[in-house]
């Protein structure tokens, strides 16, 4: 039973994962309104917490799941969703420090507009958390069907 409420969870948390990245990425736009900046600011924040408990579930679902943590220590396609998942979590640093830049200048001018080249930018870094991100499912099947058993 723990392993089913494990797995559902976070399955939940990933595609809570998927859907607030796809929001920022609607929402960084040229003219972006200050309150749809206010929203997305504490969107990332969710996000991050939502990341957060992704990994806690995961790691509760290696230590107590069915498949043990030899099957996943062991499994070449486990460490390839980990590390696409560590590079997604780098490519989310540089939206975040850009929008704690616009929180502090919509601070001092609600009238505030991030500039074309900033959201320029925060977009390239969004499009490739989104690329990497559908990594992740395609290791999980490979995980789940395949042992991919490494030696260390």
């Amino acid at each position: 039973m723990l392993d089913t409420l494990l797995a559902i969870a976070h399955h939940i948390l990933i595609f809570a994962l998927l859907g607030l990245l796809v929001a920022e990425m609607i929402w960084v736009r040229d003219g972006i309104p200050a309150a749809t900046m206010k929203t997305l600011i504490r969107v990332d924040g969710i996000y991050g917490a939502v990341a957060g408990l992704t990994i806690i579930v995961g790691i509760c679902r290696v230590i107590w799941g069915l498949k043990g943590a030899e099957y996943y220590l062991h499994n070449l396609f486990f460490w390839l969703k980990m590390a696409t998942f560590v590079l997604v979590g780098v490519c989310t640093v540089p939206p975040t420090l850009a929008f704690q830049r616009w929180r502090k200048a919509l601070a001092g001018d609600e009238g505030y507009l991030p500039s074309s080249g900033d959201i320029a930018k925060v977009r390239r870094w969004l499009r490739a958390q989104l690329h990497l991100f559908v990594l992740i499912p395609i290791f999980a099947a490979l995980m789940a069907r395949y042992s991919g058993y490494i030696t260390f």
